[in-house]
């Protein structure tokens, strides 16, 4: 079994995109690992998503589904920010999220339980002095204000979001893909208006009209950031996931709405809960990889437009 810290010297690495000798300021994508899952109400397991993600993504090539090339960009993998002292990890988290958003690099975080989005969120929040608007495709909405006494769960990642001086209204939200809602959500949602997709929405409204719907609403915002739980997708697509929730997107929904999306101005994003262990044939592994590599494609194809 490969170490982060040897992987990350090796070119093969992230589809023959990884430049370890680059720096932040040369590179286009800045990619870090937080092998945390004590945020966790349930299901134990995403600390194992970030190494055994990369060890996927050698057997890979840096072309896309729709048959074009990015294999010019430039990745920049720093590891994993390694440690049980959940403090300590948030903090040097959300200074790498500042200095690649101040680097102005497309920013990666592979987690990890959904609380790691939190640190993230944090240092884009303080490296920017503009509206911040999010993406959230999930399962679940994650306005908890604590669970189980935690504060800083994984069903709290956007009730703390909403605690951020650049996000603030819910309205700087978008949730897409949502099918649970636990019962203390319920009063905090209902005297909300909030924008919603929610899964049986985008089925019977197709990608298309989904995809109008979100950025109409999201286009507002100068720079966006995308957390993508990989319990967005149904269990039939994802079943290593700590809570996975019947009904939800088939993989061409999701890659069909990453590609739409990835016209909006997105700054970042995350692939979290991704628990190899749950999961024997490591079909949600493969999700994310192929998740990954389309969104990194789609910036790159932006960055030559522009």
């Amino acid at each position: 079994m490969r170490k982060v810290e040897e992987m990350i010297k090796e070119k093969g690495l992230w589809a023959g995109l990884n430049c370890p000798q680059i720096s932040m300021e040369n590179a286009d994508v800045v990619v870090f690992g937080i092998p945390f899952d004590g945020g966790v109400s349930f299901r134990a397991g995403a600390k194992d998503g970030p190494r055994e993600l990369r060890e996927v993504t050698y057997s890979i090539c840096p072309i896309t589904e729709r048959w074009k090339s990015f294999s010019d960009l430039k990745v920049l993998d720093l590891g994993d920010i390694e440690g049980k002292d959940r403090e300590k990890i948030f903090k040097q988290a959300g200074e790498i999220a500042y200095q690649a958003i101040k680097t102005k690099k497309l920013l990666t975080m592979i987690g990890g339980d959904h609380s790691t989005t939190i640190p993230v969120l944090r240092g884009i929040d303080k490296a920017l002095d503009e509206s911040l608007g999010i993406i959230h495709l999930d399962a679940h909405f994650d306005l908890c204000d604590e669970i189980d006494g935690n504060y800083l769960s994984h069903g709290s990642t956007e009730r703390r979001a909403l605690e951020l001086k650049n996000i603030s209204d819910i309205r700087n939200i978008f949730f897409v893909g949502v099918r649970s809602v636990e019962a203390q959500e319920l009063p905090f949602i209902r005297d909300k208006k909030i924008n919603i997709l929610k899964a049986m929405d985008i089925r019977r409204l197709g990608v298309g009209k989904s995809l109008e719907r979100i950025r109409e609403q999201m286009k507002k915002f100068p720079r966006i950031y995308l957390t993508i739980d990989i319990d967005v997708l149904d269990p039939a697509y994802a079943p290593g996931t700590g809570t996975p929730q019947f009904g939800g997107l088939d993989s061409r929904e999701l890659l069909d709405l990453l590609y739409g999306i990835f016209e909006l101005p997105i700054i970042g994003f995350d692939v979290v809960e991704v628990a190899p262990g749950l999961d024997d044939s490591k079909i949600a592994l493969f999700a994310a990889r192929k998740i990954i590599m389309e969104c990194w494609s789609h910036y790159y194809r932006k960055k030559l437009n522009q």
